[in-house]
């Protein structure tokens, strides 16, 4: 069962201070609201716990101080959720690393639970797609790579600057509260540890850790993929043959494997076109794209 600690909040409710307002924050009361409840989102999907609800009628704030501190309240729609299931569009912990948020706040963003699905999507992954998610974290800005420093410092390297998959268990325990028990995602944590894969430097656990979702739905995405291509080109693509491409995008037998991946392998070389590139680049999400064309 899980243990619940409950406090005493009388004042008020986060949607009546915005009407009593007349609907108006000032940007920086806007912005230390925002931080509260990321910072409890955030929280929560540490622990494999989804709220489902959010909305200002279910904060409250704990006194009637102009400052006071926000809690969460109404939690009858939350659900567990595995780390390796999806929810679409999270950006908990992001959206704390981003530079509005982080403009004259001292914030320290919580672990994010979606790096573990990430990384262990990696550690699965062929050589040939490792390769592809190098390149691309090379081309990550600068607001992305505080981000992934700040994760990265959270599962604390050792003194050469390498984690291991047991550095994640560690930090995880750390955070884990008897809701993480309840969830999958102790479970998750052990399937990744069975997986024995070595030490995973920074700029490494930058590939490993990015989202290709995410990405894919900015405005830069073509720009950005098209940059990594040019240092995949470089120092990742090599020779590859139709079959071992079909088996990359998840293609069935029955398709006409020539037909499909006929624009994604350069015939002079045998090397991966640009939208070669994209579609490994994708994973699994590409296999739907390949079969149909």
């Amino acid at each position: 069962m899980t243990r619940i600690h409950l406090s005493f909040c009388d004042g008020g409710v986060l949607l009546d201070r915005i009407l009593s307002r007349g609907g108006k924050f000032t940007e920086d009361d806007a912005k230390s609201v925002l931080i509260q409840i990321l910072t409890v989102v955030a929280f929560c999907h540490l622990q494999g716990v989804v709220h489902r609800d959010l909305k200002p009628e279910n904060f409250l704030y704990k006194s009637k101080d102009k400052d006071a501190e926000l809690k969460a309240i109404d939690f009858g729609l939350s659900d567990f959720i595995s780390p390796d299931e999806r929810l679409d569009d999270i950006v908990a912990v992001q959206a704390l690393c981003h530079p509005w948020i982080r403009n004259g706040h001292e914030i320290k963003p919580p672990f994010d639970i979606s790096v573990l699905k990430f990384v262990k999507r990696y550690i699965c992954s062929s050589s040939l797609r490792k390769a592809t998610l190098r390149a691309l974290s090379k081309t990550l800005t600068f607001d992305e790579l505080i981000y992934m420093k700040e994760q990265f410092s959270l599962l604390e390297p050792n003194t050469s600057g390498y984690i291991s998959v047991e550095t994640f268990k560690t930090t995880m325990m750390k955070y884990s509260t008897d809701a993480m028990k309840e969830s999958c995602v102790l479970d998750f944590l052990e399937s990744l540890g069975k997986l024995k894969y070595r030490r995973m430097d920074f700029e490494e656990f930058c590939a490993a850790a990015l989202s290709v979702h995410q990405l894919a739905g900015l405005d830069r995405w073509d720009e950005q993929t098209r940059a990594a291509y040019e240092i995949f080109e470089k120092d990742g693509n090599r020779s590859i043959v139709v079959e071992e491409l079909a088996s990359e995008l998840g293609i069935a037998p029955s398709i006409p494997v020539r037909d499909v991946v006929e624009d994604l392998i350069r015939q002079t070389d045998g090397k991966l076109t640009y939208q070669g590139y994209v579609k490994v680049l994708h994973g699994p999400s590409g296999r739907n794209v390949a079969k149909g064309q």
